[in-house]
């Protein structure tokens, strides 16, 4: 039997003439494949991390090497940067892809393109085309709760610490795009390790239970049924989406739990950093723990990674070291509470940096620059075997000398690690039925 979600959303798909047995096939279908993992992690590097100083050094290119020396991992033969100790430390639990690639030096579409698995729809070349939209393909968690709703309402994707965005310009690919608002993750917008840490919205007034909450409900939602009568379009069906998810949101104190994060002992915040990645990767434990499809976690503000200039002071300083020591408590703690291997990690910015270290115009402090046609990311997790690299680059670490892999290939390894044929078929905004994923699965990760 559906339960009220599944008819709304039933309800709404009929707007776009997809229909109830539409949209059961295509939960059925996706529903069909084997989970490898119960959650992702995505750990998100904005603008853009450099290969070269993280997990593909070169010292042999003294061009290209930069300040920081190689060191040993845990796997023989398998060299990081001095910047990730304890990473290497960890190298046999993950697995290197050193040759990810694309042709998009821009950072919105290059984002999008990580974020949803999929190249962004063509609106023009400056960045207010480029901005969200909702012609856009959806995030990850918003294409798992349009095919595998949750029976309880809670959401499928939670993003933190923050929302990419600068001004009015919003980074694309931070929700379920043609989908629709009702698919849309749940963003937060606060700083975890502030001791004000909070997500308004949660909680229950005081003095108002989950029963008197549910009778508000329904008399809200016969109005809003009525209004839906009158007037069908686009704005009033989203309001009511809106409102029926803040009142999952609210009834769910799984996910409200989670979110405590000064619960945690002091330790256990302590090994993970005090710091917004070590926290921001604490609350992503948490978040698994109340088994949310898919967690992003921005890695600090957005472009933050974007080190045009002051690049191996910023690196050394404020980058590095909190994103190494909170990746790695992360896999040591879900390995402990035995979540590690349904729970799939991923390190990864929208592209790399340039091989050759130069300051921008009018600029004294060189740096880095985009460069999306070699850059890496970092697996673990959810049958991914460890120890691997996977792929390498020419001498100086700018063009892959072996197969390459694409974001929407990053995508399709994202839907088949939670069980979602990357190619099931779902509908845009114009009712036309379209593949989810164009990218091959990774299945060389796994062993």
């Amino acid at each position: 039997m559906l339960d009220r979600r599944e008819l709304l959303q039933a309800g709404c798909s009929s707007f776009l003439g997809i229909g109830l047995s539409g949209l059961l096939q295509r939960q059925a279908i996706a529903a069909a494949h084997e989970a490898r993992a119960k959650s992702v992690v995505l750990v998100f590097l904005s603008g853009g991390g450099s290969h070269i100083d993280m997990f593909d050094p070169k010292p042999d290119a003294p061009e290209t090497k930069g300040e920081f020396e190689p060191i040993a991992t845990r796997v023989p033969g398998l060299h990081f940067t001095e910047m990730m100790p304890m990473m290497a430390d960890r190298a046999d639990r993950l697995t290197v892809v050193r040759s990810m690639s694309h042709k998009d030096n821009r950072h919105l579409s290059g984002s999008h393109n990580t974020l949803t698995g999929s190249i962004q729809p063509f609106r023009g070349d400056s960045n207010q085309d480029k901005s969200l939209n909702r012609d856009d393909w959806p995030c990850y968690g918003g294409a798992v709760e349009s095919l595998r709703p949750t029976s309880d309402g809670s959401p499928a994707q939670v993003t933190i610490p923050v929302p990419l965005n600068e001004g009015a310009l919003i980074w694309p690919g931070q929700h379920a795009g043609f989908l629709g608002a009702k698919h849309d993750p749940l963003q937060v917008n606060s700083d975890p390790n502030e001791e004000s840490f909070a997500v308004r919205g949660l909680d229950l007034t005081e003095g108002l239970s989950v029963g008197r909450l549910d009778r508000r409900w329904q008399l809200l939602n016969s109005s809003i049924e009525r209004e839906r009568h009158l007037d069908s379009s686009h704005h009033t069906r989203q309001f009511g989406d809106n409102q029926e998810a803040a009142f999952s949101l609210l009834t769910s104190s799984k996910l409200s739990r989670a979110f405590q994060i000064e619960t945690e002992p002091t330790e256990v915040r302590e090994r993970y950093g005090r710091s917004r990645m070590g926290q921001t990767l604490l609350l992503a434990r948490r978040l698994v723990e109340a088994d949310v499809p898919v967690v992003q976690c921005n890695m600090g503000h957005v472009q933050i990674w974007d080190t045009h200039v002051n690049h191996f002071p910023r690196l050394k300083n404020e980058l590095l070291p909190p994103l190494d020591q909170g990746v790695s408590v992360l896999l040591d703690d879900l390995t402990d509470r035995g979540l590690f291997d349904q729970t799939l990690v991923i390190v990864v910015g929208e592209f790399g940096r340039t091989p050759s270290i130069s300051p921008l115009a009018g600029e004294s402090v060189p740096g880095r620059h985009h460069w999306a046609p070699a850059y890496s990311a970092v697996f673990a997790g959810a049958g991914v075997r460890g120890g691997q690299v996977i792929g390498a680059t020419d001498d100086i670490g700018a063009y892959p000398i072996t197969k390459s892999y694409h974001p929407n290939d990053l995508g399709a390894t994202v839907y088949h690690s939670l069980g979602i044929d990357p190619h099931t078929m779902i509908t845009d905004r114009l009712g036309r039925p379209i593949s989810l994923n164009q990218g091959k699965v990774m299945s060389v990760l796994f062993g």
